[in-house]
């Protein structure tokens, strides 16, 4: 034309748009024999309607918050948005729904409150539903469904947004194989129909009407999501629309699109500009009625884009093959302008428009992948920070085990030397230096920079301090070594197997966390760790039970104080010298006067028995990524037909979890843990996860408020009365037996709790913790006499290895979210939040409280047990974590960075807070040997 329509934007090519996101919709629920039997509208919409269907994949984390982003702004969230989740912020990039009410649309949504936290002020009507509350499958929908009679008839409106959310409820509580499912599929089929028929109905002639169906994320086996697996990334995308053709043979295999390319379609579907930070790209079926010019002109504002993002983003960008193809499509897009304003209608020019098409899509195709690539920038000065103050204070963890593992159990980090010494204030002054000069020289935004500098001077002194701290323990360690030795007794640095296995075990352990698929498979460290133990264990006990019998021990006396001359005795062939040296001579002597009778035996079959019991775990939940597909038996019992095995199973497991943990109770805490149990198991009976014997047909399934209440009532009462006992013991300074029943009833009350929380599946892992525990107690830990520091670091990896016999993973998806909601009748942050951790961590948790409990039992015999236990803890939980985040900046371009690492991270994370109020605890038990100490 004579005049350039370079900065008009194409009109609208749809009246009204009508968003309906259903949360966790699998693509095979609407493609598979679900949709067919279960869908039979949607479905003959799909096969012979007009209607375009697509297989959207989502990228992980596949949580609804960062998906609902990524479908708005057409761009890849950061993993972080896992956490904020939570409670979303408002978001402020260029986005879809900003774009339409600058343009004057009006909007209206109903569904999850997530949209009106992330878009406020955007709605002219909205009512919004909670998301987390994760036991409510049919008011959160209704909430959705009573305003749609109404809002149909209206005209008053351009966009309707629906979403809903009893689908994602159902998977978290019962898993995609369901009966609920199909019910709830019906109900969605429903409404689609309901809409797709009022929109049609409402139609005029100039603009057509569009229905877009869609999932935010899918569901994993066990009804989850979060992680990267097919059944969580891929969800079915569908645009209804009688402005398309009808379908004259059915659908094979629906094309494969990213879920951000639905932004820019929309975009251009409602004649708005494409979201700034978009990566996606225009579905072009969608536009395929339009004529060839308008199908190139909406090609060419997507490449325009998405080639402006790739300059901001991209120094060299001309250099990028996705720009250098954009680049060519343009110029074969102004040669084929003039020929059709020549007037050249030929097969020439529609053969010529087809070339350009595909040359635009191959350049979109390339330009979106480079950029999707790109989305990570990191704030590497903020990471720096943080990883240098990580290895400081691990570095003293290590410089301290010498004095830490000591008689009188020392941990202190010499602070005043440091804060007067010129070395502190010059590193201070250097490190300040440092920040101005990045922080007015970087180009992008920086978190550490964005703090206030009081702030940053604080943690620079911090860091400072912390390096002095170092390097004064180093120079004392260097003092000490030359300074000759006070007695010219024989050194106590034998190696036992035991020590040689935790060494190694822990170096291979930090070591694998380097490969992705480590990480994916972290379970099958964890197995082969403690099955190794046992092993190593049963050799220890058979050394004590047989080999040192055929030596005096009195002799062996002489062995450990002649050990300088006598290099080994003719008479005691047998025995490992350098296992009996030390501490370790004990075992030697009280282990053969201990073990008598069948106690021997018994002894001897432990680590057999705890083998068993560790084979039976591991196929009751398939976790990790390459085989969590594989039948189970948790997904056997949890079938619906096996409800009376799952209902025998439970009660025998809350029968088993009462005699094991009630020995060392009061008989008021024995009665309360008792009723505790019987509610436990009603809880799950009203929500109809189990079945009473004298239960017939279906019962109406409740929430089970009142029962898990009542729970909870025992719960704290046990846990009130072992801490009034500890209190005693604090304050009073009572006998050490009063302490030890306080500790006991505190990890029976959270005992009670873990098994209110756990899936009645999960059961049997509660009752083989406890089992493990009282065996290895009884059996190997007492009469091998093993120290306070091998003890722990022994609770530290069976802890470990429980929390994968869950059926937890390093992904998201196998986080429990309707454990957060057991006893709740709405969503409360805090309790939700603590709920859900205590159920992932029960396993870790148990143990460490478990140790606390023993180690406090040790005192008499070794006053510096406790504190040797928090330390050895916290230097185990620190080891892995920081190397983790060393290895993890470093590999932070890898492919599997947010699908592998990120959650990882994540988890780490949360481990180590959990790790810090262990520790605390442990400390303010340690109480009365500290003040013996000073």
């Amino acid at each position: 034309g004579m005049v350039s329509n370079w900065t008009k934007i194409p009109p609208p090519l749809f009246k009204k748009v009508v968003i309906v996101l259903i949360d966790a919709l699998r693509d095979d629920f609407v493609f598979g024999s679900k949709g067919k039997q279960f869908m039979p509208y949607t479905t003959q919409v799909v096969e012979k309607g007009t209607s375009y269907s697509f297989i959207a994949e989502a990228k992980p984390p596949t949580v609804t918050m960062p998906r609902i982003k990524a479908l708005m702004t057409g761009s890849i969230p950061g993993f972080i948005d896992v956490v904020v989740n939570l409670n979303s912020p408002a978001l402020l990039d260029d986005n879809l729904i900003w774009q339409a009410k600058t343009a004057g649309k009006r909007i209206i949504f109903y569904g999850d409150d997530t949209w009106v936290k992330l878009f406020p002020k955007h709605f002219v009507e909205y009512d919004g539903t909670t998301s987390f509350f994760v036991s409510d499958f049919t008011e959160v929908d209704d909430n959705v469904t009573r305003h749609l009679d109404r809002v149909l008839k209206r005209e008053d409106w351009d966009l309707l947004i629906l979403h809903y959310l009893g689908l994602d409820h159902i998977g978290h509580m019962t898993g995609p194989n369901s009966p609920l499912v199909g019910p709830k599929l019906r109900e969605m089929d429903n409404i689609l129909k309901k809409i797709h028929i009022s929109l049609l109905s409402k139609e005029e002639a100039s603009l057509p009407n569009l229905l877009v169906v869609c999932g935010d994320h899918g569901m994993s086996e066990t009804g989850s999501h979060g992680g990267s697996s097919d059944g969580e990334v891929h969800t079915p995308l569908l645009f209804i629309s009688s402005a398309f053709e009808k379908r004259s043979a059915p659908l094979a295999q629906p094309e494969r699109v990213q879920q951000t390319d639905l932004a820019c379609t929309l975009a251009i579907g409602l004649g708005l500009p494409i979201s700034r930070n978009s990566v996606g790209n225009l579905i072009l079926p969608i536009v395929g009625g339009k004529t060839m010019r308008e199908q190139l002109r909406f090609m060419h504002l997507n490449g325009f884009q998405l080639s402006r993002l790739l300059q901001e983003n991209t120094p060299a960008y001309e250099k990028d093959p996705g720009y250098e193809h954009f680049k060519i499509a343009e110029k074969s897009h102004g040669n084929w302008i003039k020929l059709y304003l020549e007037g050249n209608n030929s097969e020439i020019l529609l053969n010529l428009g087809k070339k350009v098409l595909k040359q635009y899509l191959e350049a979109l195709k390339t330009l979106s992948s480079s950029l999707s690539k790109q989305v990570a920038q990191y704030d590497m000065y903020s990471m720096m920070v943080g990883t240098v103050i990580i290895m400081e204070v691990l570095l003293l963890l290590l410089l301290s085990v010498p004095k830490a593992l000591s008689k009188r159990a020392e941990f202190e980090v010499p602070l005043s030397p440091p804060l007067f010494s010129l070395l502190f204030y010059l590193m201070c002054l250097m490190l300040c230096a440092v920040h101005v000069i990045v922080c007015t020289s970087a180009e992008s935004l920086c978190y550490f920079c964005s703090l206030s500098w009081l702030t940053a001077v604080g943690v620079m002194m911090l860091i400072s301090a912390l390096m002095c701290g170092i390097l004064s323990a180093i120079t004392k360690i260097f003092e000490n070594s030359r300074l000759p030795p006070k007695s010219p007794v024989v050194s106590s640095s034998s190696w036992s197997e035991v020590d040689v296995l935790i060494l190694a075990g822990t170096i291979g352990h930090v070591l694998s966390l380097g490969a992705s698929s480590f990480i994916e498979e972290e379970h099958q460290t964890w197995y082969f760790l403690i099955n190794t133990l046992c092993l190593v264990l049963c050799q220890e006990l058979c050394r004590n039970n047989f080999l040192l019998k055929e030596c005096d021990p009195q002799h062996s006396v002489n062995v450990k104080q002649n050990f300088d001359s006598i290099g080994g005795t003719p008479e005691c062939k047998n025995i490992d010298i350098l296992a009996a040296s030390d501490s370790k001579l004990g075992k030697a002597t009280s282990s053969s006067e201990f073990m008598k009778g069948s106690d021997k035996w018994i002894s001897l079959a432990t680590p057999w028995i705890i083998l068993i019991c560790c084979r039976l775990l591991r196929s009751l939940n398939q976790t990790g990524v390459q085989w969590a597909h594989r039948p189970d038996f948790g997904h056997w019992l949890t079938s619906s037909e096996h409800k009376s095995e799952l209902s025998f199973l439970a009660a025998i497991s809350l029968l088993m979890i009462f005699f094991l943990v009630q020995r060392r109770c009061s008989l008021v805490s024995k009665i309360a843990m008792a009723l505790g149990l019987l509610g436990v198991y009603s809880y799950r009976a009203a929500i109809g996860n189990v079945v009473f014997p004298w239960q017939h047909g279906d019962k109406d399934i409740s929430k089970g408020i009142t029962e898990a209440r009542f729970v909870y009532v025992f719960v704290l009462g046990i846990v009130f009365t072992g801490t009034k006992d500890l209190l005693k013991s604090q304050v009073i300074s009572a006998n050490s037996s009063t302490k030890s029943t306080g500790l006991w009833e505190v990890y029976s009350g959270l005992v009670l709790l873990a098994a209110l929380l756990f899936r009645p599946h999960n059961l049997p892992v509660l009752v083989f913790c406890l089992l493990i525990q009282t065996m290895m107690t009884k059996y190997i830990w007492i009469p091998l006499n093993f120290d306070a520091a091998q003890i722990t670091i022994m609770h530290y990896w069976f802890g470990q290895a429980f929390f994968y016999f869950q059926g937890n993973s390093n992904g998201i998806a196998t986080v429990d979210i309707s454990a957060g909601f057991v006893g709740l009748d709405s969503y409360v942050e805090i309790p939700a939040i603590f709920l859900t951790a205590f159920a992932t961590y029960a396993g870790p948790f148990l143990w460490a409280i478990h140790l606390l409990c023993y180690l406090s039992s040790e005192v008499s015999r070794n006053s510096a047990a406790v504190g040797h236990g928090c330390f050895c803890y916290a230097l185990m939980r620190s080891i892995p974590v920081a190397i983790y985040v060393v290895l993890v900046t470093g590999l932070r371009y890898h492919l599997f960075i947010w699908s592998v690492f990120s959650p990882k991270l994540l988890y780490e994370g949360v481990h180590v807070f959990i790790t810090a109020a262990v520790c605390l605890f442990f400390t303010a038990m340690d109480q009365n040997h500290s003040y013996k100490v000073q």
